[in-house]
């Protein structure tokens, strides 16, 4: 047999901790190399965990919801199938030989009315004693009332089939357990509205005073999820630290979104994925920050911190909240290496694969309310930036073009910015740069 301690893994150098927020396998099920185990949570961003190696999960050692310090063994895996032997429950509080004494009485048999108590946390069943279990429907709670006559009272296949000759006999079986009163049903969504996003995720709580001043069923309390919680207080610290200035330009996208069109097809067969207007505008923005430098700097007391380099934030909106995956060193990308970039980290934000240090690190950040309709946005600065861009949706508008009219591809970008050290002639001079280069783009760049 060879056990696989699997560990609390460290996402980032100055982590030293993570939240269990869900388990994906149970103790019995077999899981592959690089799987997802098991979701955490950190102070920076949610993210899935793979199997280190393929086999069985014989322990678990530590609940969901419950926080962990770094390396820290959280599991075990069994690679030799066989041979593995499973715990449910958590794990015994120490490894030490139980003194001898006399031997303790035989487990009672289960009364044909009612079922005897639990046994103690920590029971060990076999994997094909708990896959009999799940092909035939017996919830846990059943399965630990039944009694064992294998070694240390664990209940074999045996036992098992004994069990279920019994209660296809007409025994009573045990009842199936009851969904938690914590998880309600949810309404049936209407016809042509889309399921909730973030709501769905978040966890129905139960809270004695809240619950007493909002009764169900007219409300419903949910708790915050982790990446909620820490929006919320970068939000707060962002609106308490900088004085936020908006300024709002007109962009006629035409070229772009012709250069767009003409290049979709040709750019997607040869990278794989679809070609978005983020790319010309990371690219205008990247060109922009290098002649105004002072956008893309922090400060630090009385100081101002101007950076050599340029790592743009793109904001992306998950089913647990908004995320902003960093592109270091954006400036050393051409237009194609950026819209890699924008579509992997934006793949992996999703899909929860990022680590903290891709969420670290940006110098100027943007996001892109226009996919949701959102026609003009005021961004909120992401600290310790001094600006944020946000984008509005783009859409065809009759404009005024040498005294005639013309219809135009047509989009608002915001920048918010700190007045400390962004005043309205540098926010309005770097926006309107970002526009020009816009409605200037060469076409021979989408390369």
């Amino acid at each position: 047999m060879s056990k696989i301690d699997v560990v609390m893994p460290q996402l980032g150098e100055s982590l030293t901790e993570g939240t269990i927020i869900k388990w994906h396998k149970k103790p019995g099920e077999k899981v592959k190399k690089d799987e997802t185990l098991l979701e955490i949570s950190t102070d920076k961003v949610d993210s899935e965990i793979p199997a280190p190696a393929s086999g069985v999960v014989t322990k678990i050692l530590f609940p969901e919801q419950k926080t962990v310090e770094v390396r820290t063994v959280i599991a075990e895996i069994e690679t030799d199938e066989d041979s593995a032997v499973v715990v449910l429950g958590p794990a015994p509080a120490a490894a030490k030989q139980p003194a001898k004494g006399p031997a303790p009485p035989p487990p009672a048999p289960v009364a044909a009315q009612r079922p005897v108590s639990a046994p103690a946390p920590g029971r060990f069943y076999s994997p094909l004693v708990l896959t009999i279990a799940r092909e035939e429907g017996i919830p846990m709670a059943e399965l630990e009332q039944i009694p064992g006559t294998g070694e240390g009272g664990r209940v074999s296949k045996k036992d098992l089939q004994s069990y279920l000759e019994q209660r296809k006999q007409g025994a009573p079986a045990a009842p199936a357990r009851s969904a938690p009163p914590s998880q309600p049903a949810q309404p049936a969504q209407p016809a042509g509205r889309a399921a909730p996003r973030i709501e769905s995720t978040l966890k129905h709580v139960d809270s004695g005073e809240l619950a007493a001043k909002y009764p169900p069923p007219k409300y419903e309390i949910l708790q915050m999820s982790n990446v909620l919680l820490k929006m919320s207080e970068h939000m707060m610290k962002s609106v308490q630290t900088s004085p936020h200035v908006w300024g709002v330009h007109e962009c006629d996208m035409t070229r772009v979104d012709t250069a767009r069109r003409r290049n979709a097809e040709s750019f997607e067969r040869r990278e794989g994925f679809k070609l978005t207007f983020m790319p010309f505008i990371c690219d205008a923005i990247v060109k922009a920050l290098k002649q105004f430098p002072l956008v893309n700097s922090s400060i630090e007391g009385d100081k101002i911190i101007l950076k050599k380099m340029i790592n743009l934030g793109i904001a992306v909106a998950t089913e647990n909240g908004l995320i902003v995956p960093v592109i270091k060193d954006a400036d050393e990308k051409n237009f194609t290496g950026l819209g890699r970039a924008i579509n992997d980290l934006g793949t992996r934000a999703r899909t929860k694969k990022l680590t903290p240090a891709e969420i670290e690190g940006g110098t100027f950040t943007i996001t892109n309310y226009g996919v949701f309709g959102t026609v003009i946005g005021v961004p909120i600065i992401n600290q310790p930036q001094v600006a944020f861009l946000g984008t509005g949706s783009i859409e065809k508008r009759a404009v005024v073009i040498n005294d005639g009219i013309a219809v135009r591809s047509i989009g608002y970008f915001t920048l918010g910015f700190d007045h400390r050290i962004v005043d309205g002639a540098l926010g309005g001079s770097f926006l309107e740069t970002v526009v020009k280069l816009l409605e200037n783009f060469d076409d021979n760049q989408v390369v």
